[in-house]
């Protein structure tokens, strides 16, 4: 079982749609460590994991009040007061913009940020010089549980291949993994701290399941 074909297309090929931006979140202080963050959500995702508290942006191509434009304009309003753009979704690896997103920010001043399930390993390689930090979920325990949460039989080599790249890249990054209801049981979250500690990698943070609101969009400003 795989994830469908058709969204795993790339978009942003004009200045506008560089990338599909759904929504953002003015000000957090969470979803970049100890820094205030402005937090841009892309459209798009090719995985199905049923606990996802933003289902509603699984497709491209919804109406949304919010360009690639947009987002650069309120960065230059904010600028001097702002510290980091995270660049979240979806999946914001799916859009072959994000390049280029990435390293407007830079150039505006801002440190830059990612979450990302890992799903385009072959794609990290051109983001990572243009990143500061990243926030990689690991969803499940690394055997057939991932392939159902996800719906793609290949989700275990791909998360794992992101993961050695940011070992072997140096940068700050934080694993995430969501439990409750729907994800992941405690049981099985205790297995995949096990199966990770001999790889070496950081402890998993872990996030509550978000219940009641899974398809609603990003708020909006």
């Amino acid at each position: 079982m795989t994830a469908p074909s058709a969204i795993e297309q790339p978009t942003g090929s004009s200045t506008d749609e560089l990338i599909p931006v759904a929504g953002v979140v003015p000000l957090t202080t969470v979803d970049f460590p100890d820094r205030l963050s402005l937090v841009v959500f892309t459209q798009g995702c090719p995985w199905r994991c049923g606990y996802c508290y933003n289902a509603g942006l699984r497709s491209i191509g919804q109406s949304t009040v919010w360009s690639w434009q947009c987002v650069c304009r309120l960065l230059e309003e904010r600028r001097g007061f702002l510290e980091a753009v995270v660049f979240s979704g979806g999946e914001p690896t799916l859009h072959r913009g994000l390049e280029t997103a990435l390293r407007t920010a830079r150039s505006k001043g801002f440190l830059t940020g990612l979450h990302t399930a890992g799903i385009f390993p072959e794609r990290l390689p051109h983001l990572l010089p243009w990143l500061d930090w990243v926030g990689l979920d690991i969803k499940a325990p690394l055997d057939e549980r991932y392939t159902r949460l996800t719906g793609d039989d290949q989700s275990v080599t791909k998360v794992l291949a992101s993961l050695i790249l940011l070992q072997s890249w140096g940068l700050p990054f934080q694993l995430r993994t969501t439990v409750g209801p729907g994800a992941l049981s405690e049981l099985d979250f205790e297995q995949l701290r096990q199966q990770l500690r001999p790889l070496d990698a950081p402890e998993p943070v872990r996030q509550n399941v978000r219940p009641g609101t899974p398809a609603n969009l990003p708020p909006v400003i």
